[in-house]
């Protein structure tokens, strides 16, 4: 990504190309894939060509000036529907941008649409009624994961280097692992949710970004990252950008493995993936031990619970919902609020003794989920209490590190047998995404991922059994 913005800037490409090579990957593909809900021909093309006019002028030009961008459809982008994924909201077109489209746009970028979602982003998949399954690119009849799997998808597919996503219990890390891309979850209160929202989900949900390599999403990062007035939190600016993090010595570090958790175990795949980490992480001078913390089997209940309150206090008509989130918000309406609080307060309490235990450590390493993407569909038919348990199962450890509100990125490390990504997190100390990057641009050099890409001959969509 930062290659491109300066291949505009010095005139080798222009911002229409740039942008119609974008627009032409979307209309190519997306048909199978599904990862584009909405798109802006016209405009972005108006504001690439104005872009370009600023280049022939010799007028100062901002950083990512021309660069293509989709927006996660949980965001409001003016001139585009934001539909949150539901039925009810597929006529919705806000007269503004939310906070980080705006500082998208001041930074140059352009653009050119919304991905796909689940409806409200309420599941780690991305199969809604109003816009169809998102599929993956590496194998069309996956899940590209979610809640931000469209962005994953377009990532992965080559649509752009970088997208923009979201993630309140696993939802940029997710689509990144099930995809082979980049999902980096920054801190709590490291991005705003203006102008609308102080926090999400209690504090557990932030923005963050999906990159093919870890420039790309440590770039994006750098361009939303940022106080507004008003917010909850507010952290200390980095010392210099994120983006400069990368090629960095990262020194030689203790990183802590947490393999499991009580209510979710890894299959040999994803096992051998995060074993595999650790022994480069080895033998590229760093430590490796194990993190000693107790953590509690009841997580994810009080975890769903949390998020289901959250579900019921959505404004839009419970009717009209899927059945999956008619079901999260009729648990949540029925919740008192002091049985709201004890939950609430219980995973605080729990988070603080898992960061204290993490402190010991620079990084922890862990699985992002348990098992390779799901296939589009499969836990179709499941009563609601059956998914969630399905669902607890698959992502294991992600939502405890909402909780915690610290960085973690998920990294490409290898593929399964039948050519499926696998990927790793690397979780770090609060307020340090700084070490993360350096960390995993590290890695990624030594894997040297990026340079594995899937196959477009495969991108058809599967038989109907």
């Amino acid at each position: 990504m930062p290659e491109l913005a300066a291949a505009i800037a010095g005139r080798s490409v222009s911002a229409r190309e740039a942008v119609l090579d974008t627009l032409a990957a979307i209309d190519a593909h997306d048909d199978v894939l599904n990862a584009v809900v909405a798109t802006d021909h016209e405009g972005a093309l108006a504001t690439a060509d104005a872009i370009d006019q600023q280049v022939v002028e010799g007028a100062p030009l901002p950083p990512y000036a021309g660069v293509p961008m989709l927006v996660k459809d949980l965001s409001n982008a003016r001139g585009l529907p934001t539909t949150f994924g539901t039925s009810s909201m597929a006529a919705f077109q806000p007269p503004f941008d939310d906070h980080t489209v705006t500082r998208m746009r001041d930074a140059g970028f352009v653009v050119v649409g919304k991905t796909n979602v689940p409806e409200l982003g309420s599941l780690p998949w991305t199969e809604s009624t109003l816009h169809g399954p998102a599929r993956n690119p590496w194998a069309p009849d996956r899940t590209p994961g979610g809640s931000s799997g469209g962005a994953a998808a377009a990532v992965a597919a080559g649509y752009l280097a970088a997208a923009h996503g979201s993630d309140g219990g696993g939802s940029l890390r997710i689509p990144a692992a099930c995809c082979g891309v980049v999902g980096l979850k920054p801190s709590r209160g490291r991005v705003s949710h203006a102008p609308l929202f102080g926090d999400q989900v209690m504090g557990y949900s932030t923005q963050g970004s999906i990159g093919r390599r870890v420039v790309d999403a440590a770039a994006l990062l750098d361009v939303i990252q940022g106080y507004a007035p008003g917010d909850p939190y507010h952290l200390p600016s980095p010392s210099r950008p994120f983006v400069d993090e990368v090629g960095a010595d990262p020194g030689r570090l203790r990183v802590g493995l947490l393999d499991r958790v009580p209510w979710a175990l890894p299959d040999a795949d994803v096992a051998d993936a995060v074993s595999s980490t650790a022994a480069r992480l080895e033998s590229l001078g760093h430590v490796v031990e194990p993190v000693r913390v107790a953590i509690p089997s009841d997580v994810p209940e009080r975890f769903t619970r949390v998020w289901a309150a959250s579900l019921a206090a959505n404004p839009i008509p419970h009717d009209l919902l899927e059945p999956h989130n008619r079901a999260f918000a009729a648990a949540g309406e029925a919740m008192s609020a002091p049985a709201l609080l004890r939950d609430f307060t219980s995973l605080q309490l729990l988070a603080r003794s898992v960061v204290a235990a993490f402190e010991a450590h620079d990084v922890v390493l862990a699985p992002v989920t348990t098992r390779t993407a799901l296939r589009v569909g499969e836990l179709d038919g499941l009563s609601h209490a059956g998914m969630l348990a399905e669902i607890a199962s698959w992502i294991g450890i992600c939502p405890l590190v909402n909780v915690t509100g610290q960085p973690a990125i998920s990294l490409p490390v290898h593929r399964d047998d039948v050519g499926v990504p696998v990927g790793v997190q690397l979780i770090g100390r609060p307020a340090d995404e700084a070490t993360l990057v350096r960390l995993s641009a590290q890695l990624e050099q030594v894997i040297g991922w990026p340079d594995h890409r899937p196959d477009p001959d495969r991108w058809v969509l599967p038989e109907v059994p």
